[in-house]
């Protein structure tokens, strides 16, 4: 199920919420501009809160959602395009807001809808509730300009991001205070009621800290090796607390409190004794020195593990290509140590490894040992440096052929999109594409 296809779903329930109102109301006399104004308000406004409140709710990483939504990675670009599409629509409700006056201007007042009368508390409340949604748009407005800069540092813009919680609860008290009368006897308010609940449960744990808390064990840095001058292999011991993982799985590793917790994915399979190897590559600042920075016995926090990366997934009827660009090979490094110990149960399957300079490459020496145990692997190594670039025109004719095709890739996002879109020109209805799409901003 893809971002697109559930925001469209989420979108069209909310719109059908909101058109019941219009549809089985007596709408108050008023000339056509003045109640398009209105009912754009309204609507803006409902697509505005749902969506902050389903931002809210995929940000406590609910794993009951993994399955039917594809794997943690996919609820995380949700929660990013759900954000994105809320600050969207909330600043064309504040515009919307503001066109009173334009309105005025253009087809004058007569007509113009009569204002819902209150008097006492809620009232009050009510221009509370008005002052409290303007403060919060403005400031989620900065906040998403600094997640779509990338340039912006992490650590800063994960505190930061920290107050989203308190912005939400602030638009949430402004969506119910300011919400017509009339909506909480219809589909309208209950849709309203539950998203406000599910956001404001979902704030005050974000608020608490408790998010992830069941999933987290304590550990130690058993080893830290630089396997490259931009790879730092970090092994780590797990409390008993940990439950192990499926090879293909990431966890949240928190190195440093004041740095926070970063996902990197798990590179080695689960052996039930609570060892975990993570390959880090130098991305930003705070990989960059990771190296230096870590130490034997350094205490160390996991959280996890997610995903849905799994070879258990894959379509046993299919012809299997699995497809790494440079780090995205560490969760095929863990799908093949887990197919160690039984090898007959290895797939055939065409491992493709992308990567700089082959012959300096750390990992390649690690997976020419570990395919020599499985006869069904087959391993192609390409080197950028010696010329050998793997392209959607050499894959179509390994999958070529009557049989589907079920490609599994991590790496690049340019890559990905040039090999998808290639290949299924070629293999119309017989490719399946997966793809770890995991981003924290």
């Amino acid at each position: 199920m893809t971002t697109n296809t559930v925001l469209a779903g989420f979108l069209a329930i909310v719109t059908l919420a909101w058109a019941w109102d219009p549809a089985s109301s007596t709408l108050p006399a008023a000339s056509l501009p003045w109640l398009l104004r209105q009912q754009a308000l309204y609507l803006s406004g409902l697509y505005a809160i749902a969506l902050m409140s389903l931002a809210m709710v995929l940000a406590t990483r609910p794993v009951w959602l993994e399955r039917p939504l594809g794997g943690m990675d996919r609820l995380y670009r949700l929660h990013k395009w759900a954000g994105i599409l809320a600050v969207a629509f909330a600043a064309a409700h504040w515009l919307i807001e503001m066109s009173d006056d334009v309105l005025k201007a253009l087809v004058g007042r007569e007509g113009r809808l009569p204002k819902e009368r209150y008097a006492g508390l809620l009232e009050v409340l009510r221009d509370l509730g008005e002052d409290m949604g303007e403060w919060a748009i403005y400031a989620i407005l900065a906040m998403l300009a600094i997640t779509l800069w990338k340039r912006f540092p992490y650590g800063i813009w994960r505190y930061l991001h920290r107050a989203m919680p308190v912005l939400y609860l602030m638009v949430a008290f402004h969506a119910a205070m300011l919400a017509p009368a009339g909506y909480w006897s219809q589909p309208v308010g209950l849709l309203l009621a539950l998203l406000l609940a599910a956001g404001s449960v979902s704030a005050a744990l974000s608020l608490a800290g408790w998010i992830g808390r069941h999933r987290s064990v304590e550990g130690t840095v058993l080893a830290v090796t630089s396997r490259a001058p931009d790879i730092t292999e970090v092994v780590c011991a797990l409390a008993h607390g940990w439950k192990g993982h499926r090879a293909g799985q990431f966890a949240f590793i928190t190195f440093d409190a004041t740095e926070g917790a970063h996902p990197f994915t798990i590179a080695s399979a689960d052996r039930g004794d609570g060892k975990l190897t993570f390959e880090i590559k130098a991305l930003g600042n705070y990989t960059r020195g990771l190296a230096q920075r870590l130490r034997a016995g350094q205490r160390v926090q996991v959280q996890g593990p997610y995903g849905r990366f799994l070879l258990a997934r894959r379509d046993r009827r299919a012809q299997q290509v699995w497809i790494a660009g440079g780090i995205g090979i560490t969760p095929f490094i863990a799908w093949l140590e887990s197919l160690q110990p039984h090898p007959q149960e290895a797939p055939a399957v065409d491992l493709h490894y992308c990567t700089r300079d082959r012959l300096t490459d750390p990992f390649v020496a690690k997976l020419e040992a570990l395919c020599a145990g499985l006869p069904r692997v087959r391993l192609h190594v390409h080197g950028s440096v010696q010329g050998e670039t793997l392209t959607s025109e050499s894959l179509a004719s390994i999958a070529a052929g009557t049989k589907r095709t079920e490609i599994w890739f991590c790496g690049p996002r340019g890559l990905a999109q040039a090999i998808r879109r290639g290949l299924e020109r070629s293999r119309r209805g017989r490719l399946r594409f997966h793809q770890e799409a995991f981003e924290l901003r």
